[in-house]
């Protein structure tokens, strides 16, 4: 009778971990580390930022799909070295929040805005040959947090900086999710970016696909059915150290009128093939001299009123033969106010708005409504003519 032996079952020694694995292992804990305190604690982030975790069933939520229309204001494909100042500027960020309104999206608010060195003599250019593209833009422009209050804007649309964790958490997201995540558009109207499927549905539209996203899709300003934010909606949104300079400024003006005069670059003119200087604004120049502004604004602000000047003009004491009606004041009258607050000429362009909209009776330069009250009868937009300058009128 055969006998079965006990089996001797000998246990096998560990190997040693590969360390390959130990490596991957620790690296997945740091980052598990890291992602738990970033999304405990975001004192560092700006203020607007939620903590957002992004699936693909997000999809679905309107709140977090996103609406990116590049990172510089204003760029027209070829000009993009150059910033067209402060006003087209903001009439093309206008546009961009109106789509994100009307897609129901978050727009992605470039971080910073470029500066025209033209409106901009507090700005520090640099001119050498060494400095890359990348620290001139950096050198001459400014953070869009202080010109504006993001919080503001949210109320109204919700937004998010380009350079905020919540829109790289999105880029990645959208990423991941391939097609069905980020939708490079070029050419498509609103209308089709929220009404057919394969786009109201994607976590990201990027509408910079055309280098001329900006101008292209803002150029049709016109069609007043399109209009969802007026004219008034960003300079009502100024950054909050702003509003208040403006309300101390305000506070010491107590009552007061105020006429923004605009000069300066506005009055080029250019000669015709006689030599004779031609201008698109024909009787700007001389409508915006002091004897004819006191002739004009007579009827609308009685003698003796305190005004509020803001205007580009240079010349020193240019607007001096007005005190001769009136209390002028000016916005460098308020050094003390200003000068820890402004650290660019569009925030102090910012302020000075704000005052304007503040006084008792505002008069434009141009007429820009049907209602306002403007120092020249010459068209804002004017139709491309070039006419010569009239300094003659009859009356005054």
């Amino acid at each position: 009778m055969a006998i079965l032996k006990p089996s001797s079952r000998t246990k096998p020694t560990s190997k040693p971990r590969s360390p390959i694995f130990l490596i991957t292992l620790t690296i997945s804990l740091i980052t598990i580390i890291y992602l738990s305190s970033t999304l405990i604690s975001n004192n560092g982030s700006n203020p607007l930022e939620k903590t957002r975790k992004f699936t693909s069933s997000h999809l679905n939520n309107n709140n977090e799909k996103f609406l990116y229309w590049g990172n510089r204001i204003d760029c027209p494909g070829k000009h993009c070295d150059t910033c067209a100042g402060l006003g087209h500027q903001e009439s093309s960020l206008r546009c961009a929040l109106e789509e994100a309104i009307f897609l129901q999206r978050t727009f992605v608010m470039p971080s910073r805005m470029c500066i025209n060195p033209i409106h901009n003599n507090k700005g520090i250019l640099h001119h050498s040959e060494n400095v890359t593209s990348e620290e001139m833009w950096a050198a001459s422009s400014c953070a869009m947090d202080s010109l504006y209050d993001l919080d503001l804007i949210s109320s109204k649309v919700p937004v998010v900086l380009d350079n905020s964790k919540t829109w790289f958490r999105a880029m990645s997201t959208g990423m991941k999710l391939g097609s069905r995540g980020v939708a490079h558009v070029e050419g498509v109207s609103r209308v089709d970016l929220k009404e057919r499927s394969q786009y109201s549905k994607i976590l990201l539209i990027n509408r910079t696909a055309s280098p001329l996203s900006w101008f292209m899709e803002c150029k049709d300003r016109n069609n007043r059915s399109s209009v969802l934010l007026p004219h008034s909606f960003l300079p009502s949104m100024a950054a909050k150290k702003l509003r208040d300079a403006a309300q101390k400024i305000m506070a010491l003006l107590g009552d007061y009128d105020a006429i923004h005069v605009r000069r300066g670059d506005i009055l080029n003119t250019r000669k015709d093939r006689f030599g004779v200087a031609r201008t698109l604004h024909p009787h700007l120049d001389r409508d915006t001299r002091p004897q004819f502004i006191l002739c004009r604004i007579a009827k609308w602000v009685p003698q003796g009123r305190m005004l509020f000047i803001a205007s580009n003009e240079r010349t020193p004491n240019f607007f001096s033969p007005l005190s001769t009606r009136y209390k002028l004041a000016y916005s460098s009258n308020y050094s003390s106010i200003l000068d820890p607050v402004v650290e660019n000429n569009y925030q102090l362009f910012m302020i000075e708005r704000l005052i304007l909209a503040g006084a008792e009776t505002y008069i434009k330069t141009y007429k820009e409504s049907e209602t306002d009250l403007s120092l020249t009868d010459d068209r804002k937009k004017n139709t491309k003519v070039w006419q010569v300058p009239v300094y003659t009128k009859e009356g005054c």
